[in-house]
């Protein structure tokens, strides 16, 4: 059942989701840091400080929601429910992230606090039931890269349209905090839409089973003991570690390095569109070279992009853009395959424990890429704080220097813990299909 191909209109239902999702997730990534400074008025100090909490807050939340989710049973499935109900009140959550209240200054610093925290319990109620159901779709290898390249097309191009549109949408308006609190409406609107359209389309195909007896309690053998996920784990994390960095850099990088905001927009629209042309090779590439050597021909080409943007001075447009968009090619084999690989971890699990937690290894996978993404945001600010960042102003020597590191070699840096969690990946595709296939014949590997 697992191995069937799933139909195009069943896939691409499934992948439309990600398109919403991303409508959030790139304008919390790219634009939240620059709004929080430089519209809503908060220190990039109080920014790191608020990420940092955040993620804080995930740490309870998403292990939560994991065993919810485990323990979900409706007539719609497991994980299809929370898109139906979770997607208007994320969109509600959202609006209000990017509204300025009329508040005094510790006003608005414990506004920004609620809203984004609260918007980030609801975007693990429904962005976590959303991955997870890669794994309940299919347990076919190669179909999962075809779902997680369909789906990365979607959130890809949804992730376009934030970072070329949002300035636009925002530049209607008379100021830009009326701006970004419309252009946020119009997003979950959309995101809200799509959503449903997954719930929809999307099927569950994983044959349901009773709960063993000792999965009522707390059974932590699925993460713990699963090398595998935390390989995955690592991968997610450097990945999203070097993406939001250079995405929360790129507003400071063309506005204050290169003196030419107009070009923010146009940035972003060619770097994403590399992405999602590059997607197109993906599952080639991962087929001739397999997954691990996939990855280590992204970091190279990642690598290269970097040390050239490094390298190149402010006047050249041209060859910012060019080399952004060697960066942006060599980083869409991590965003494809992170996804592609982490559903074999839970038959990996399975196998291994008798216990299948898709909730659970989603909701630690989840946790970790948020931190990822938290830490680099929070990284970013401090270290735009340290160097001495005031908005709006003509920058100092080691707050520009700052702002070209975010761009070329942090994410360089970042490479190198990559390319070690690739080296340690061991569940390739034959060892997973003879894991499925014991699974199938009702065999287990002893604990």
């Amino acid at each position: 059942m697992g191995a069937q191909r799933l139909s195009a209109a069943r896939a691409w239902g499934y992948g439309i989701g990600d398109f919403g999702i991303n409508l959030y997730f790139i304008s919390a990534m790219t634009y939240l840091m620059y709004f929080y400074t430089d519209v809503f008025g908060l220190s990039a100090a109080a920014v790191a400080t608020l990420f940092l909490v955040a993620r804080v807050i995930d740490a309870v939340t998403d292990p939560l929601m994991g065993m919810i989710m485990d323990r979900t049973r409706s007539r719609w499935g497991r994980m299809r429910p929370y898109l139906l109900f979770g997607a208007p009140p994320m969109g509600l959550l959202l609006v209000l992230t990017f509204t300025v209240p009329d508040l005094s200054e510790s006003g608005r610093l414990a506004w920004a606090y609620a809203t984004y925290i609260a918007f980030g319990i609801t975007f693990t109620i429904v962005g976590l039931p959303y991955s997870s159901l890669t794994a309940r779709m299919t347990q076919d290898y190669d179909e999962r890269t075809r779902l997680s390249t369909i789906r990365m097309a979607c959130a890809f191009s949804g992730g376009l349209l934030v970072s070329v549109g949002t300035l636009q949408l925002v530049g209607l308006a008379a100021d830009e905090a009326t701006g970004f609190r419309n252009t946020m409406v119009f997003y979950a609107v959309v995101a809200t839409a799509l959503l449903w359209v997954t719930f929809a389309v999307a099927r569950e195909r994983i044959d349901e089973t009773p709960l063993p007896a000792r999965a009522t309690g707390l059974d932590l053998r699925p993460i713990l003991n699963n090398p595998p996920l935390w390989v995955v784990i690592g991968i997610f994390c450097c990945g999203m570690f070097g993406f939001t960095v250079r995405s929360a850099a790129t507003p400071y990088y063309f506005k204050y390095y290169v003196g030419r905001p107009d070009l923010i927009s146009p940035f972003f629209f060619a770097t994403l569109s590399t992405m999602v042309v590059g997607l197109v090779s993906v599952p080639a590439l991962a087929d001739r070279l397999g997954k691990t050597q996939a990855l280590y021909v992204g970091a190279l080409v990642t690598l290269v992009g970097c040390v050239a943007l490094y390298l190149m001075p402010p006047t050249s447009i041209v060859g910012i853009f060019v080399t952004g968009c060697v960066i942006s090619l060599g980083a869409t084999p991590v965003a494809v395959l992170g996804w592609a690989l982490l559903p074999d971890t839970v038959e990996y699990a399975q196998w291994r424990h008798g216990v299948r937690a898709d909730g659970l290894v989603y909701s630690v996978a989840s946790f970790f890429q948020k931190l990822a993404k938290a830490l680099a945001g929070a990284g970013a600010a401090a270290m735009l704080a340290l160097a001495g960042y005031v908005a709006n102003e003509a920058q100092s020597a080691a707050s520009m220097a700052a702002i070209v590191g975010l761009m070329t070699w942090v994410p360089a840096l970042i490479l190198i813990p990559l390319v070690a969690c690739a080296a340690l990946h061991r569940l390739d595709e034959a060892t997973h299909r003879r894991i499925v296939a014991e699974l199938s014949d009702g065999l287990a590997s002893p604990d």
